[in-house]
């Protein structure tokens, strides 16, 4: 039977930085002369080995995505965004396809609510070795209303969203990397610190790869709804067209950020 649940292992965790709530403690990423257990690098780009392998039974690795503490993955470069994608998803489907893992984590986490502890962007592969979080992954959390659609990449507002509210989905072929992926991708990120009608500081993002496909979920974090916490029913707003025509307002009629 495969596992249901990780198991995290607090004696490590209490060592993790938290550079998110202290702000003066010194970032950990920024000392790259320091780093250790490198993997792969492609210039400010550094996949490494997790320093604090909290999940147990995983292979625990770490993208640093720039080495601009300050930046943030909304603003970036479109050939940095390009570039780091790229290299990410390269990374996380080598991982997966080695056959060393049940399945493979990919995503990001952005923000005080976001559940990261270090400020310096960057994202997290990790390899589970007795947990499939395909099993877990349905095909209607990514359907949704159209945003935009180009070179088969599809960019949505979810109609059955994972969690509820509000969440973003963007969607190609696992068969070679399409810009308008990870221009879509940045888009919804951008919207979520830029534009939200509600004060958002914080986002997740996470890669999903199904059926040939590969999925981008991008969820803006606020307190997670008692409803869902206790029940597990995601809740949808009643009106999503608003958003939408927002949305292709700013970002494809206007075609400016």
């Amino acid at each position: 039977m495969i596992n249901q649940h990780l198991f995290f292992n607090t004696s490590i965790g209490v060592k993790k930085p938290n550079s998110i709530r202290d702000k003066q403690q010194a970032c950990p990423f920024c000392a790259r002369e320091q780093l250790t257990g490198i993997l792969a690098l492609d210039g400010p780009i550094i996949l490494l080995k997790n320093k604090f392998p909290v999940l147990e039974n995983t292979f625990q690795t770490v993208l640093i995505e720039t080495d601009d503490c300050n930046a943030e993955f909304s603003t970036y470069s479109l050939p940095h965004l390009h570039r780091l994608l790229k290299f990410g998803l390269k990374a996380w489907l080598e991982m997966e396809n080695s056959g060393d893992y049940t399945s493979v984590l990919f995503f990001k986490n952005h923000g005080p609510l976001s559940g990261g502890t270090i400020a310096h962007p960057h994202m997290q592969i990790i390899g589970l070795k007795d947990l499939d979080y395909k099993e877990n992954s349905k095909e209607e959390f990514f359907r949704g209303i159209l945003l935009k659609e180009q070179n088969k990449v599809r960019f949505s507002l979810s109609t059955e969203p994972r969690i509820g509210f509000y969440e973003f989905n963007v969607q190609m072929s696992d068969d070679e990397y399409v810009k308008e992926f990870g221009e879509y991708v940045q888009i919804a990120a951008h919207y979520i610190m830029h534009h939200f009608p509600f004060k958002a500081t914080s986002y997740n993002l996470f890669f999903h790869h199904l059926n040939g496909e590969i999925f981008a979920k991008i969820v803006p974090r606020f307190v997670t709804t008692p409803i869902y916490i206790g029940y597990g029913i995601p809740q949808v707003p009643n009106n999503l067209q608003w958003m939408v025509e927002q949305i292709k307002d700013i970002y494809f009629t206007r075609n400016s950020k």
